[in-house]
């Protein structure tokens, strides 16, 4: 079984994703089968990842569309990609993996974090 995006409107924005055989999407059954573009479950930022002794990790699997395609996400047909909605104003599109890149870089330490657009920085939770 493979996953299908359902894209719709003149901005491709996925509105569904099923697990279906090539030849259901082919049927018309769900629609017109120009409407569905075949995703990956095991592929994100342009990596193929698998289940390699219980961790889901990159597993050196050909990548499909750049990242498994999620409801709200966008199908750029030039790219031949899905990329997730913008998170935050200040973050860039990063072209390789084709997901949104903070302005600076998650800290490297063992604390956790979360992103403030208002300071445009990382804050860490333990003082939210």
């Amino acid at each position: 079984m493979s996953h299908f995006a359902e894209i719709s409107g003149s901005n491709n924005i996925v509105t569904r994703v099923i697990v279906a055989e090539q030849d259901f999407i082919d049927s018309g059954a769900v629609g017109s089968g120009s409407d569905w573009v075949q995703t990956s479950y095991n592929t994100r930022a342009g990596v193929h990842h698998g289940d390699v002794s219980g961790s889901y990790v990159p597993d050196g699997g050909v990548a499909l569309r750049k990242n498994y395609a999620g409801v709200g996400y966008t199908y750029d047909e030039e790219r031949d990609a899905f990329i997730p909605p913008k998170p935050f104003d200040s973050w860039t599109l990063n072209e390789d993996t084709c997901q949104y890149d903070p302005p600076v870089e998650y800290p490297d330490d063992e604390n956790r974090y979360i992103w403030n657009e208002d300071t445009t920085s990382w804050v860490d939770m333990r003082d939210e």
